[in-house]
């Protein structure tokens, strides 16, 4: 079992949904979030939040999958991201789960 955890701006929700439904994992869970960076860079392309904002309106996607739903999920964020060509691209993360209360 794995954690897949995706972190976007507001803006992609649709698409992440459907990352999620497109590999099979029908359940997952979404929560607001505020994105923060400290260093201002002044090459905008370097900075995940935008040049001179202190914070960014996003959203936490998580859920606990199969392995090979993760990896699906993951490679589909990848071709996202490559497609979309965003100064905000979509983070993707998997988690290994050592443990469950079940």
């Amino acid at each position: 079992m794995k954690m897949f955890i995706i972190t976007s701006i507001r803006e992609d929700m649709q698409a992440v949904t459907g990352i999620f439904e497109k590999a099979g994992i029908p359940v997952f869970s979404v929560s607001d979030t505020i994105g923060h960076k400290a260093d201002h860079d002044d090459y905008l392309l370097s900075n995940w939040f935008g040049r001179n904002q202190e914070e960014t309106a996003a959203l936490l996607f998580f859920s606990f999958t199969e392995d090979e739903k993760a990896d699906q999920a993951l490679k589909l964020v990848k071709d996202f991201n490559e497609q979309k060509q965003s100064l905000f691209p979509v983070r993707a993360f998997i988690l290994p789960v050592l443990a469950a209360s079940y």
